[in-house]
């Protein structure tokens, strides 16, 4: 046995006096066995990681099953070991484990977007059954991120984008503070290396006069502290580069304009003693208006408590001070792996207060959503969001997404009250649904019957629930409009036969048909006609009698589907347009929407339209995310052209001499021709850059942006 394992032993024993540590040995045993031989990237032997990710998993005081699975994650997809050997050997709840946290390292994040979905919507139905599942992942994720920089570059992009996008949202949204904030700032290295290297060098220059600056406050804090005679443990630190950053390129400030890089936390032994800490803070430097949040009142929904606030401290330089109990500070750290219920086994959808409620909403998402792309980017949008905290008339408190509307509101009371919201009446006056809520704000929802959902309400709308339903009743409605289309289209055209629909749908003929053309049943076939998926002239002939669709197929035995892939939809020549597959043909005729204009490289998507052919879009694109999943088709770009797409990329940089001639220089070595330039200076100095860019592919405006980047001068550079 290692000392690492001696180590995870030592911890797991401090918090857990009966643990069987006998049973995490033999783990050890069994897994340094299996990956004999095998090394990481490193050259260190790979069984340093599963030693790694046990170390971190009872960093997170989780139980002994939980700490050997993280010794045996890899056991099944990397060595001879199977699932039922990890069962017989080590009990079914480790097996569990394992077999969870195996199936989430298979999600192949680099391949297509629905496939990357449907995998996370694995990883959430895990997580409901098990919430130590994701811990553990999340874990290991973390080691992994620990040791990125001996992968390629390609690579270290990649899995760094995912964990900016998924792994350190879901655990802000867990609770767990350190390894949010962990795993951002190693992704930061990766996604920005220039501007992490310039911020890493920026904070080191200062680090002295910050630390002699941290000292000043601490012990003023304590001797006032102590003169009121509230118990208290007083610390200061730098926040982290990612948080730092995101405000640098929020505001467009350097570092040394931003003020609060500083926090300072306060631990005492009560409430009473956080509010009376409050107050004295409060006497002792001027707080800033609008900067003070109670979270220990209005707990955050992934039950962090903490009182913030922000002052104008010695030097007249800004900082925060968080002030909680040793409880709160607990629970701040470790998150839903400090809660209790995991330990009972009780299972996640048992009544837990809002601790679990956004897990909860997130089930009900991936039971709602069909189409997998709308679905990831729903939970992506949800994992970034602030709260703000509202009020019924009856003083119960709702916490929504900040940007949030009265239909917001009106959906999270019910999906029946937002379908007929027709107005709102915000601290008893009548305000329009567009309006933004406060904190604070009580909210009564107007309704009327004759109220529908809106296309108009996506726009201004912030949560993912109100879209899902939005979108919902909208999608219904197109459907049902092409339903009635396609039925008065094939009525009309079995007329012309000497048939009638209506004794063809009461035969089964209909029905028939639908199965016969691999479209569904008989309303399914109605809706493609009627959105041009199948044309009425084929839908009639595989209804009406006496048509011989073996000969018309030219295939005997078992009808087959119309040879056409894409019936109803224009052919042109015989070659990729616009660099475009559609289900795998070149000459289907396509249009690039305006809205979210990809580039090849980028994930698309393709949507039948009427009198366009397919209009291609991104999987993110808010108007896409409108659209009936019934009108979607497979597309892909066709690697073999070399098709030119517009893009804008927008550079904020210190305005100084030259720097246009730089930018310039710095598209046209890397291919790129510039169509279009607009600069704007600001009164601090600061100019914005736009320009729009012509590429063929993302890898190249990839290595244009990482060039730009480099340049001196340069804030930010990104697509816009």
């Amino acid at each position: 046995m290692t000392e690492a394992v001696r180590q995870i032993v030592g911890v797991v024993s401090t918090y857990d006096p009966g643990a069987d540590v006998a049973l995490i040995e033999r783990c050890f045993d069994f897994a340094a066995d299996r990956h004999a031989g095998q090394r990481r990237r490193s050259g260190e032997p790979y069984v340093v990681h599963p030693v790694g990710v046990a170390r971190i998993i009872s960093d997170l005081r989780l139980d002994v099953p939980s700490v050997c699975a993280g010794l045996l994650h890899d056991c099944v997809e990397d060595t001879s070991a199977t699932a039922e050997d990890i069962g017989r050997l080590f009990g079914q709840e480790i097996q569990f484990l394992v077999e969870g946290v195996t199936k989430l390292g298979q999600i192949p994040w680099t391949t297509r977007e629905e496939r990357q979905a449907e995998n996370f919507r694995k990883m959430l139905l895990a997580m409901a059954r098990d919430i130590r599942v994701i811990l553990i992942k999340l874990a290991d994720r973390v080691d992994n991120m620990r040791t990125l920089q001996y992968m390629s570059r390609d690579k270290q992009e990649r899995i760094s984008s995912e964990t900016l996008e998924i792994y350190a949202p879901l655990a802000n949204r867990l609770g767990i503070q350190w390894m949010k904030i962990e795993l951002e700032d190693l992704a930061f290295r990766y996604v920005e290396p220039q501007a992490y290297a310039d911020l890493l060098a920026k904070m080191t220059e200062t680090a002295e006069a910050r630390e002699a600056y941290i000292a000043e406050v601490v012990a003023k804090l304590k001797a006032v502290l102590e003169e009121a005679e509230i118990p208290a443990q007083v610390s200061g630190r730098a926040k982290h580069l990612w948080s730092i950053f995101q405000k640098i390129r929020k505001t467009g400030r350097d570092v040394e304009q931003i003020h609060d890089v500083i926090a300072f936390r306060v631990i005492v032994d009560s409430v009473r003693d956080c509010y009376g800490t409050l107050g004295i803070v409060h006497s002792n430097w001027t707080p800033i208006p609008g900067r003070f949040k109670d979270f220990i009142a209005l707990p955050k929904p992934n039950l962090y408590q903490s009182l913030h606030t922000t002052v104008i401290g010695p030097r007249s330089d800004r900082m925060e001070v968080q002030i909680r109990t040793q409880e709160m500070h607990r629970i701040a750290d470790q998150g839903i792996a400090a809660h209790w219920r995991y330990k009972e086994k009780i299972p996640i959808g048992a009544a837990d207060g809002q601790a679990f409620a956004w897990l909860r909403q997130l089930m009900e998402w991936q039971r709602d959503l069909k189409d997998p792309t709308e679905f990831i980017e729903t939970v992506k949008i949800d994992l970034f969001q602030d709260e703000v905290f509202v009020f019924t008339p009856k003083g119960d408190v709702k916490a929504l997404p900040k940007g949030s509307t009265p239909i917001d509101f009106a959906y999270a009371i019910h999906s029946k009250v937002g379908d007929s919201c027709s107005g709102a009446r915000i601290n008893g006056l009548i305000v329009p649904l567009r309006y933004v809520l406060k904190n604070g704000d009580t909210i009564d929802i107007l309704t009327s019957p004759n109220q529908k959902p809106s296309k108009d309400w996506l726009k201004f709308v912030a949560t993912s629930r109100a879209k899902t339903k939005i979108r919902h009743f909208i999608r219904t409605e197109q459907r049902e409009r092409s339903r009635q289309m396609g039925h008065d289209l094939l009525a009309r055209e079995l007329r012309k036969r000497g048939f009638g629909l209506a004794t063809m749908e009461r035969d089964g003929r209909v029905d028939e048909a639908a199965t016969r053309l691999h479209v569904g049943e008989a309303e399914d076939l109605l809706v493609a006609v009627g959105y041009g998926r199948l044309t009425v002239e084929q839908a009639a002939n595989a209804i009406a009698p006496g048509i011989d669709l073996d000969s018309a197929n030219g295939v005997s035995g078992a009808p087959t589907p119309p040879e056409t892939p894409l019936p109803g939809l224009r052919r042109v020549a015989k070659r990729a347009v616009g660099g475009i597959r559609v289900q795998g043909e070149a000459d289907i005729l396509v249009k690039f929407a305006k809205c979210c204009s990809p580039v090849p490289g980028d994930p698309i998507i393709g949507f039948i339209s009427r009198g366009h052919g397919v209009v291609i879009h991104a999987p993110d694109c808010e108007r896409a995310m409108a659209l009936d999943p019934a009108r979607r088709l497979e597309v892909s770009w066709d690697d073999e052209s070399k098709t030119l797409r517009p893009v804008t990329v927008e550079v904020h940089a210190d305005d100084r001499p030259g720097l246009l001639a730089l930018l310039s220089r710095a598209f046209t070595e890397g291919g790129v021709n510039i169509s279009q330039a607009k600069c704007r200076t600001s009164e601090d100095g600061k100019a914005v850059n736009t320009f729009q860019v012509a590429v063929t592919h993302v890898d190249q405006l990839k290595n244009v942006i990482r060039t730009i980047q480099s340049i001196e001068g340069v804030v930010s550079a990104a697509r816009r």
